[in-house]
Formats: C-alpha cells, structure tokens, sequence
C-alpha cells in the first residue's frame, strides 16, 4: 500500500490544481521564518533515527512517513501562506524536479539492472580497488547511478563470504555514487544543470580532472590499505577465496545501446534549444525536456521486454531499491521547497548569515565558504537545486564563471557532487546502493554510523582539495 501514496499524493495536488488560477504568486523566501524547515528536519531526521531505534516500523511504514512529513509542509504552505501559492509551489517542485529525477534514476536503474557482469571475481583487496576505481571513471559516462546499480551486484558476489568487507561498500558510496561523477555533465545532476545553464560540456572536464584524480587516487589508497587489514582477518578467521570457475562475460548486452541512447537523450536536451514551451498544470516544460523524459521512460520499456528474465534474476534484480527512493524522495522533494525558497532570497531570507559567508570584505568570493557551503548543503539537501542557488549566488553569468571567477565555479561544482557522499540521502545513488546492500544481506552502517565514516575519511581529503585547488 505504501507504495501508492506520492502516486495518489501527486493525484490529489492534479486535482486541486485544476480548480487554481493558472498565473498564482510565487512563494516569497524572504517572508519565511526558520520554522519551516522543520518538516524538512522531520524527514531527515526520521530517515537517520527510524531505521536505528524503531527498524520494523520503519521497514514497514517509511512511505506513509515520508507523506506524512511532506503534509507537514504543504498544508501549513496552503493554509499559512496561501493556498494557491502553496499548492503551486508544491506542483511545481514535484513536476519540475522530482518527476524527471526519478524517470532519469528509474531509467538508468531498470537499464544497468539488464546487464550482468558474469564472472568468479573474489573479493581480494586489489579487486575491489579496481572495480572502484572502474565505477569512477564509467561514472562520467553513464552517470553515478548507472555506474553504481551496473556494478554494486557483481562487487556484492565477489565479497560473498566475507565479513569484514563493509569498509568496501561504503568506498563504492564514495567513489562511484559520487566523486567519480565529477568530471562531465552526464556524471551528476548538478553539473547537468551547469550545462543547462550555459557552462560549456568540457569546462569541468579541464578544470576539475586533476583535483578529481587527487582525490580518486587518494580514496582508493585508503581503501586498499584498510581492505588489506580486513581481508587478512577475514583469512585469518577461515576464509578461503574460491579459484575462479567463470570466465569474465556480459549479459544483457542490449541494454548497452540503450545505455547509449540516455546518454544521447541527455545530450540532445541540453544541444537542442526548439524555442518550444509546454504547460502542464501550470508549470512550463521545454519541449526538448519533454523529449529527453518520454525517451527515457521508451528506452527504459524496451530494457524490460528485450532483457531476459534469467539475465534479471542472475542479478538479483528487485524493484524494492528504486521503490525506497521514489518514496523517500518524495517526502524530501516537498519539504525542501520552503528551505530553497529560503535559500534563494540570500541576504533577505532567514539563511542571510550563512549567504553573507560566501562573500569577502573586498567584495571578492570566498571560494573555500563557496566549496563547504555548496558541500554540506548538498549532504543534507537534493544537490541539483543547492548547485543552481549557489551559481546564481555567485552571479549566474556563465561567461563570467567559466573565465574571471572559474575557481568559484570550480568551488561550486566540486562541492555539490564530492560531498553528495557525506550522508546517504545526499545522492540517490547512495540510497539506491544502501538498499541494494541490505536486500543482499549486507548490514550497512546506521544513518550517523555512515557518517562517522565520511565525516573521518572525507573531510581530510576535501581539506587537502580545497587547500590545493580552492585557497
């Protein structure tokens, strides 16, 4: 049952929104207090606490939690604020953002999810080193979601057996759902944004590939390191690694032009500008944004009717992980409207001291304020709309970013998509990996247990990236 709710959520706003004027006022960030973002803390804070203290109730309810957090937000919007201006604000969220985030990760879930990886991989330190550091560089071309749902099954298998091999899994978090996505648009959705915005394809590419490699070749070294002292326990304890009986093949292989033809759709969405503006329920859609979406949900079809059934099975494939984000990202996609609108009025709005931080005396930009700001907010909010407020924080002029204030850029950039990996809501990758992990009988790290792990491990790598590139 719980798994109907945002449908029949996003049907209720439909209907309501039928009966509003088509040109009501936008929400006004500036009039809002702190108060409201508390259902947005409620969500969080549900998502860290439930599955620790209450893990049965939380299993079985977290879709009827996340509506009930995003009712939180959306009847005081309605009732306090204005009731066309609130339901709007939430119709507008919910179309604009959260609808073609979950039919691009649902896409690229149900794709990657077609192509198994077949082969006796043993879960040694060096072989999980190299299909981390494989996952960041294929990151860049298929998206840290795709890289990560394509080879978390086969990192799975190749650790089965092991007890200590949950440092791996949380370095894949790391890597793969994350920093590895850095490098071109396709990697993650902010920078997806950028390039929306006017940021040219390549730019990141030339101006972020060294602090990405830094920081791949820095993660991955501590991963080997701590993998070696856990694998030697594990060998230690009795554990015996199994000669490799299967050679290396894959299957599913349609499903790689069709990884092809996302890719293409994202690019053709962002080359082609038709001019053409399609409203629906008030929101106003691009026609090649409409475009790139029904393509995704075409290619995504075909995976299921053209993959066989054995290939599916061979990895496990359930819907449950795609399930979980849908709903918890609904709840999250809801009550960050007011925190954004909040965000978004700068000096006026109630995170004025915080905005004030990103800006020196002289005038200039902080960048090292630009990069932890950008970066923590990121953590805790959807960092696709925490990058568009911080780039048009820092002017929104492209031509000016990519040029005069390129570190800025470089700063905002580097932040939205490394720090996604300090907490499992900060990317949907994380989730989608965590969920994945424990159907497969991983017991992953609690919500704050994760964190110690990034908060220790990261933090120190982002320090030395922002004193190298950023200072």
């Amino acid at each position: 049952m719980t798994s109907l709710f945002p449908a029949r959520a996003l049907s209720a706003l439909a209907f309501l929104s039928a009966a509003l004027p088509a040109s009501a006022a936008s929400l006004d960030g500036s009039a809002l207090g702190l108060s409201w973002a508390i259902p947005f803390a409620g969500i969080l804070l549900s998502i860290a606490l439930m599955p620790l203290f209450l893990p049965h109730f939380w299993h079985q309810n977290f879709g009827k939690v996340a509506v009930f957090w995003a009712l939180c937000c959306a009847v005081p919007l309605c009732l306090l604020i204005d009731f066309s201006t609130g339901i709007n604000s939430i119709i507008h969220v919910l179309l604009a953002d959260y609808v073609p985030f979950i039919i691009f990760v649902g896409s690229l879930f149900i794709v990657a999810g077609g192509i198994h990886v077949k082969g006796s991989f043993v879960g040694r330190p060096i072989v999980n080193t190299c299909f981390l550091a494989l996952g960041a560089v294929l990151a860049n071309f298929m998206g840290t979601t795709g890289a990560a749902m394509l080879l978390i099954r086969p990192l799975i298998h190749a650790n089965e057996g092991r007890k200590r091999s949950i440092s791996t899994f949380i370095f894949f978090i790391f890597l793969v759902a994350n920093v590895g996505g850095a490098l071109t648009p396709l990697g993650d959705p902010p920078l997806f944004l950028g390039f929306l915005k006017g940021v040219s394809f390549f730019w990141t590419t030339e101006h972020v590939i060294v602090p990405w490699l830094l920081c791949c070749v820095i993660l991955l070294a501590i991963h080997h390191v701590i993998d070696t002292i856990m694998y030697r326990k594990d060998v230690a304890d009795g554990f015996k690694p199994k000669d490799p009986t299967t050679k290396f093949a894959l299957e599913g292989l349609v499903n790689i032009p069709l990884l092809a033809c996302i890719i293409g759709a994202v690019l053709m969405s962002g080359f082609w500008k038709s001019g053409v503006e399609i409203t629906i329920l008030g929101v106003h859609f691009a026609l090649e944004s409409l475009c790139r979406d029904g393509l995704f949900i075409v290619i995504a079809a075909l995976s299921l009717l053209l993959t066989s059934k054995a290939t599916r099975e061979a990895n496990h494939f359930s819907w449950d992980p795609i399930l979980e984000v849908g709903k918890l990202f609904f709840g999250i996609f809801c009550c960050i409207v007011p925190v954004l609108e909040m965000l978004r009025a700068g000096h006026e709005g109630a995170f004025a001291s915080l905005v004030a931080l990103v800006t020196n005396a002289d005038g200039t930009f902080n960048n090292t304020v630009f990069f932890w700001l950008t970066g923590m907010l990121s953590a805790f909010l959807d960092n696709a709309p925490t990058y568009l407020a911080f780039f048009n924080l820092a002017g929104g002029d492209p031509t000016v970013l990519m040029t005069e204030d390129a570190h800025t850029l470089m700063a905002i950039s580097m932040g939205s998509v490394f720090m996604g990996a300090v907490t499992y809501i900060g990317n949907a990758p994380n989730f989608m990996t965590v969920a994945i992990c424990n159907e497969r009988g991983i017991k992953m790290p609690s919500f704050f247990g994760y964190m110690a792990w990034s908060v220790l491990i990261l933090f120190p790598t982002f320090f030395i990236m922002d004193m190298i590139f950023l200072a």
